[in-house]
């Protein structure tokens, strides 16, 4: 598949290229800062840009099969991102319509999850992480309106481990006693979710 992975420079989207290419997949980063891509030089396609500016997006976008995003604010969030993520899911679902691509798969956060007692994911983040409870929930809501072949997956506490490839999928609810699980196999997810139908418009917990 022809993937464009944005958020590729943090710690979830470095895992999305990682991974994609494991699986052979060719691969396009759309990012700011093309120098934090060094390792992946003459491996994938690296495009600077900005991803809040819906035409550049939209013109990148053209020729995809997918995309994968690992994109969220940085944690402290700043006052001035507090609406990030629903800025940026107006952006991208618009670029979308435009490039004629329909696939997505995005990532939020298992604070969504109100049903879920043990982690109480969504006690905790209203009470600790409201901006982040709030944001992700409008773009969420911007997908789910969209009529894109979108999948969002919810996953909680992220870590830096290494690949096992061996995590819990469960659809529309965090797995049970689903506390942690690190960043590449929440990138192998992703990956294996890009070509599986029966996730689209589904929101999908993930975690050891």
């Amino acid at each position: 598949m022809n993937l464009i992975i944005l958020g590729a420079t943090g710690g979830t989207g470095l895992e999305l290229v990682r991974r994609s290419l494991v699986h052979g997949h060719s691969v396009t980063a759309f990012v700011r800062d093309p120098n934090r891509l060094e390792e992946f030089r003459g491996r994938i396609a690296i495009k600077k840009g900005d991803l809040l500016n819906r035409n550049a997006l939209a013109e990148i976008l053209q020729g995809q099969d997918a995309v994968l995003s690992g994109f969220g604010p940085r944690v402290p969030i700043a006052k001035a991102d507090a609406h990030l993520l629903e800025e940026f899911a107006t952006v991208l679902t618009g670029a979308m319509s435009d490039a004629g691509l329909r696939r997505a798969v995005i990532i939020s956060t298992a604070f969504l999850f109100k049903d879920s007692i043990i982690p109480p994911t969504y006690l905790i983040g209203k009470l600790f992480f409201p901006t982040v409870v709030a944001d992700s929930a409008a773009l969420e809501g911007i997908f789910e309106v969209s009529g894109l072949d979108w999948t969002i997956v919810r996953p909680p506490q992220l870590t830096d481990t290494t690949f096992t490839g061996k995590y819990r999928v469960r659809l529309g609810h965090l797995p049970r006693m689903g506390f942690k699980i690190g960043r590449p196999d929440v990138a192998e997810y992703f990956v294996q979710a890009a070509s599986d139908n029966t996730v689209i418009r589904k929101l999908v917990g993930v975690s050891y």
